[in-house]
Order: C-alpha cells, then structure tokens, then sequence
C-alpha cells in the first residue's frame, strides 16, 4: 500500500477502540467480487469513499445490534491484493475478516489457504468466514463439499452479489460476531501494536525535550 493508512485523517485507527466502532476487512483475490457483495448488501446506502492513493476503499455502514448501534467500516483492497500481501495497517485493529473466491475460478479457491496465513500472522484470533461467491452462474457448484472452511473450523456461506443470494445474512453475522469479538477479545497482536505505537510517541516526546534542552543552552538569553 503506498504511503501509510495511519497518517490519512479519515484513516485514523483510534475510533476503533470505541465501543460503537467496529472494522471488518475482506480478503480475496482480484476480481471475485468483494467489492460488488458490499455494493448489494449496503445499496441505498451504498457510500464508498475510494482513497486510490492508499489502494483502500472504504464502506460505511450503521448496524443495530442487540439495544446497540454500532458504526461498522468495511474496508476493501481496492487492487491491493494483486500483490498477493496487505499492508500490515489493512489487519491492524480489524475485529473480524471476510474470505472471498470465485466458484468459476479454482485458482481463487486455492489462495485462499495464503490469505488465510497472512491473516493469521497479524490476526491471530479475530472471527472469520468464507464466502463462495458467484454461484448464480452455476447452482451446481452448490452441491460440491468445499473443505477449506472446514478444516479450519470457519463458517462457510454460498452467495451471489448478482442476485443476493445469503449475502444480507452473511454480513449481519459477521457484524454480530463482530460485535461479540470486540466485546471479548482474546488477541495480544493489538496489544503489542499499542505499545509500539507508545513507545514511539514516548522516543518523539524524549527526542523533542532534548531538542529544546539543546536550544537553551545555546541561548541563555532566551531564558
């Protein structure tokens, strides 16, 4: 991702410790329809806000869940992922992933187990489903066993953003387990990305106090 997510105002990844806010991010393969599942599930309220800079769009939508709203961002690559590896700040704070393959394209399928690593390294714990999409094109496809999901003990959802086949139910469960993650996290990756970020921020305080120290003792007169 050219450039770093952290600095762009509108990117700033501290909303996401709110209660209210929640960050769910899709991995995949160019082309098999992340984006057009996000178009068909929010459509009225279809917002993106394309940042072409960062190779990030942005998905914004309001949930009820249980007596709360909650204020839900879905962040798509946006072409990222043609380089097969994300940018560690795309995992950063995310609170569960959305796995997307094309049933037309084996390839897609078989991807899945390296975005499914990456995920890991960065997101040990966080909740994440895989959706087969682009079954419009072919029910059949419904009939064949697709083990990857289960060998890892993920749920599995049969979709098509062409005709909305399950793609509501499929995001309202993601919310929710959303939601529930956020509620009992059981990750240190979080933890340990906060405590580099105090830490530098504690070098930027020390480096800058030595900075002024130095200007008094050049200039006794400004005292």
């Amino acid at each position: 991702m050219a450039g770093d997510v952290g600095s762009i105002p509108e990117l700033d990844q501290k909303k996401y410790d709110a209660d209210e806010q929640v960050k769910i991010i899709c991995l995949g393969d160019s082309a098999v329809g992340k984006s057009k599942l996000m178009e068909r599930f929010l459509m009225d309220e279809y917002r993106p806000q394309q940042l072409s800079t960062y190779a990030l769009t942005l998905y914004k939508h309001t949930a009820a869940v249980g007596n709360k709203t909650i204020a839900v961002d879905f962040w798509d690559t946006a072409g990222q992922e043609r380089f097969q590896s994300m940018h560690p700040s795309y995992y950063h704070k995310a609170h569960a992933c959305i796995m997307v393959f094309d049933v037309q394209r084996k390839i897609t399928y078989k991807n899945l187990a390296n975005w499914y690593k990456e995920l890991r390294d960065y997101r040990p714990e966080i909740p994440c489903c895989v959706v087969a999409n682009k079954i419009d094109a072919d029910l059949k496809v419904t009939q064949r066993s697709f083990n990857f999901g289960k060998k890892q003990g993920l749920p599995f959802y049969f979709v098509s953003a062409a005709d909305g086949t399950n793609v509501v139910k499929m995001f309202r469960e993601m919310i929710k387990r959303a939601v529930d993650y956020k509620q009992n996290p059981s990750d240190f990756m979080d933890e340990v990305m906060q405590e580099l970020e105090n830490f530098d921020l504690e070098k930027k305080e020390i480096n800058s106090e030595t900075d002024e120290d130095g200007l008094k003792a050049e200039s006794p007169e400004l005292a």
